[in-house]
């Protein structure tokens, strides 16, 4: 078994067990290659992308055991620090990864703004919407004008 693998198996009580000795799986779960970066936005985004296969029946359980999988990391601290510590805890890492979010949001927001208005590689979304308007503006009274010509040289014609 190569060292990224881990091999398990469903035990009498429900819960997982690692294999011991040459078991054959029953279920063979594959996920992504980039499943620790998933991680980092949630466990859902990890397990909606995991691969089941084996023993049909068993493997249709598992895979939708594994999409609604929710990590309760809360009533797992309280059994290490208590109830209240946990719960601060918890909510300590949400506001943390909030913060990230909205840090990696306004670090977007600001480069762009920087390309757009700085810089000048970007053209801003208000001289974009400009440059749209003048067009159709333009399209219009050259569309007028050569109405205007071809009245003009029916005329003559």
């Amino acid at each position: 078994m190569p060292p990224w693998q881990l091999a398990v198996l469903v035990a009498e009580d429900g819960r997982f067990q690692t294999v011991t000795g040459e078991a054959e799986a029953d279920v063979t779960v594959t996920l992504p290659a980039d499943s620790p970066l998933r991680a980092l936005r949630g466990l859902s985004g990890v397990m909606a992308e995991a691969h089941v296969t084996g023993n049909a029946e068993f493997a249709t359980e598992l895979s939708f055991v594994l999409r609604n999988l929710r990590w309760d990391a809360e009533e797992d601290l309280s059994r290490l620090v208590g109830d209240i510590a946990a719960h601060r805890l918890v909510g300590a890492g949400n506001a943390f990864v909030a913060w990230q979010k909205r840090s990696a949001e306004n670090l977007g927001q600001n480069v762009s703004e920087y390309l757009a208005e700085e810089a000048r590689v970007l053209t801003p979304a208000r001289e974009m919407a400009q440059l749209r308007q003048d067009t159709e503006d333009l399209d219009r009274r050259l569309a007028a004008l050569e109405a205007r010509v071809k009245r003009l040289s029916e005329r003559q014609g």
